[in-house]
């Protein structure tokens, strides 16, 4: 038998930037506006110097955010500094909205053990990048349980992409969260493609967040292309777990325009008119063309921004370049808070050989 419940899908504006019905009350903020749209406009630039840097070598394989601009924009934007979020490997946009620093997140891609070492008050406890799919949906329960345990009013913030949501940790994640009505909010960024398994061979569930109903909480779709709707659901959602109501489930329906990561090549199993398409639901040009029908926004504020923010870029790549090497000891030093012997063995030769070359010796 089909499944035939219905969950919530909000857009408040369409792909021309066009209002749908009416707006929050909280849209009749300029500022916030403005702040949203350069946001996303630095983490896209932001995006296309990290795959440049890649290209030249200096920095690791990176994963692209390209069309997923709004998504961890708005996610940042609707967390308190109190609140943890728990990432996975494409919240570029999440960590800079928190504080981040772009040099930590070259470093990071470097290779760099500093690159997960911030001092921004609102992410100085968040979680490092998550690599493993899903298991940061555990972790988020672990966190969000400490909360309720404490008594304090502060709430996880997970996020995974769609094809995480097949995998054992989440599902087992959102039943915990079900069963302990932790506060706690599972953000799922549905970019279509789980590396080159499109979403319709990914699950056959009528939405992601249809996996919510099972365990018994909220789940909700938003348009991903649309920061206005992300932000304002997020930001319930969020509020809703502070006030001791329970987990969320939100998918962010979007397109990843880029490869899955810098090691992929995404025109292998994805059509040239399909990618089209999607460039015309994108969500920079979407909020851009809204913010000129509200008289907020013009070409030369354009130009404006985009100086600024790519000297802004600029100044952090320099500040990342000439950074000191790390210490032959980093790989080792954030495994264990006491270094088993067989872990401790392995640093102590490489530390050896590492000394050696420092003097000059080869092999």
């Amino acid at each position: 038998m089909p499944l035939t419940v219905q969950v919530p899908f909000t857009r408040y504006l369409d792909d021309q930037g066009q209002p749908q019905g009416d707006l929050p009350g909280w849209v009749d903020d300029p500022p916030l506006l403005l702040q949203l749209y350069r946001q996303m406009n630095l983490v896209r630039l932001f995006d296309q110097k990290c795959v440049a840097l890649q290209r030249t070598g200096q920095i690791g394989t990176y994963a692209s955010t390209l069309g997923q601009e709004a998504v961890g924009t708005a996610l940042g934007r609707a967390m308190s500094d109190a609140d943890v979020l728990i990432p996975y490997y494409r919240d570029t946009a999440t960590q800079l909205q928190r504080g981040v620093q772009m040099q930590d997140i070259l470093l990071y891609w470097g290779g760099d053990e500093r690159g997960s070492a911030w001092s921004a008050p609102a992410a100085v406890g968040d979680f490092p990048i998550c690599v493993p799919i899903a298991t940061q949906a555990c972790h988020a329960c672990g966190v969000a349980a400490a909360f309720r345990i404490r008594q304090q009013p502060r709430v996880a913030v997970t996020t995974c992409g769609d094809g995480a949501t097949s995998k054992g940790d989440f599902l087992e994640s959102l039943n915990l969260a079900g069963v302990w009505q932790l506060p706690v909010v599972f953000v799922v960024n549905n970019n279509q493609w789980a590396i080159s398994v499109p979403r319709c061979l990914q699950s056959a569930a009528p939405t992601l967040a249809h996996k919510a109903l099972a365990a018994g909480i909220p789940g909700e779709q938003v348009d991903g292309n649309d920061v206005l709707a992300v932000y304002d659901r997020v930001r319930t959602a969020i509020e809703r777990a502070r006030a001791g109501k329970g987990p969320t489930l939100i998918e962010c329906v979007t397109y990843r325009l880029g490869d899955h990561t810098t090691s992929d090549d995404a025109s292998r199993y994805r059509s040239a008119e399909e990618l089209s398409e999607a460039w015309k639901r994108e969500p920079l040009g979407r909020l851009q063309r809204f913010l000129h029908q509200q008289g907020l926004w013009d070409e030369a504020q354009e130009q404006r921004l985009h100086r600024e923010l790519g000297e802004q870029i600029n100044a952090a790549v320099e500040a990342f370049r000439a950074l000191s090497e790390p210490e032959p000891s980093a790989p080792f030093d954030h495994l264990y808070q006491q270094l088993p012997a067989g872990y401790a063995a392995q640093r102590d030769q490489w530390l050896e050989r590492a000394g050696r070359l420092a003097g000059g010796e080869h092999g």
